[in-house]
């Protein structure tokens, strides 16, 4: 079974990166070849441009994709969206100068919009009721509108810096992207796919999430319980040969601070905190 995974760019360390604490540890990966193994003798990597993806898995070259959803809307292929990733973040968004004061996409009517995403972009403004001309570029989208080429823009962004320095101010959202891992149709319910699809998203979960190990008197067990901003439980084992019980956890990262102080007061002592690789419900 291929993964394509993108072979270049802002996409492809954290797909590896993400591939890797999933426990599919790609070999030779960083050389960047067209194909490349991983520990898992039936799972294989296939490296491919972001925007080619879509196609190469709708083709059947790989069974998964990681990439886009922008990037699969402008292929308008059929694939299966079986999990968010949650990184490569960003907005496909309708842009015109700043000089000109469009605050709707109705006031393009009868003008020009550039942009690399020409599929997207005509279905954003069907469904909208307007036919602007669109015109198709390759690049540099943002300085459409200062040489003439277009009335406004529809371009990916992420912080907006690029458009405040060429002086143009967002209309409208086309799009909120973000990668996912993308299946064919034919595949998406294959217990290989499940099985990658359960490792991605066991990493997923353990982010931001850490694991309290404590002591606690029998005695002051409860009061420990209601202190605790655990996802369940918590798990209770006795401690053999004394009047205490240890007391296992799963805690928002950002929540370890204050919870620990009043973990003590309660009574708790000899507190661990350790990081979780992943989380499998």
């Amino acid at each position: 079974m291929r993964i394509a995974v993108p072979n270049k760019g802002r996409l492809h360390d954290p797909a590896l990166s993400l591939l890797e604490r999933a426990g599919l540890h790609v070999q030779d990966g960083a050389d960047r070849k067209l194909y490349a193994d991983t520990v898992d003798p039936d799972v294989s990597v296939l490296f491919a441009r972001a925007a080619d993806i879509p196609e190469y898995v709708a083709d059947g070259a790989a069974a998964l994709g990681v990439t886009g959803l922008d990037q699969t809307r402008e292929s308008a292929v059929e694939l299966v969206d079986l999990l968010d990733l949650e990184f490569g973040e960003c907005r496909l968004v309708l842009a015109a100068p700043e000089a000109d004061g469009v605050t709707a996409p109705e006031e393009l009517t009868g003008g020009t919009v550039a942009t690399e995403f020409p599929r997207i972009t005509e279905r954003y403004f069907e469904e909208i009721g307007i036919a602007p001309d669109i015109v198709e570029v390759s690049g540099a989208t943002e300085l459409t509108p200062n040489v003439d080429i277009a009335d406004a823009i529809v371009d990916i962004t992420s912080t907006g810096t690029t458009l405040r320095m060429n002086r143009l101010a967002v209309v409208d959202e086309v799009l909120e992207s973000s990668v996912r891992l993308f299946a064919h149709p034919d595949v998406a319910d294959d217990p290989k796919i499940k099985q990658v699809r359960t490792a991605l998203r066991s990493v997923l979960d353990a982010e931001g999430k850490r694991y309290l190990m404590m002591n606690v008197p029998e005695a002051a067990l409860d009061d420990v319980r209601d202190v605790i901003p655990g996802m369940g439980g918590p798990t209770v084992m006795d401690v053999a040969g004394t009047d205490r019980v240890a007391v296992h956890v799963v805690v928002d990262e950002r929540e370890v601070f204050e919870v620990i102080p009043d973990l003590k007061a309660a009574g708790a002592s000899d507190v661990l905190v350790t990081e979780i690789e992943r989380l499998v419900p």
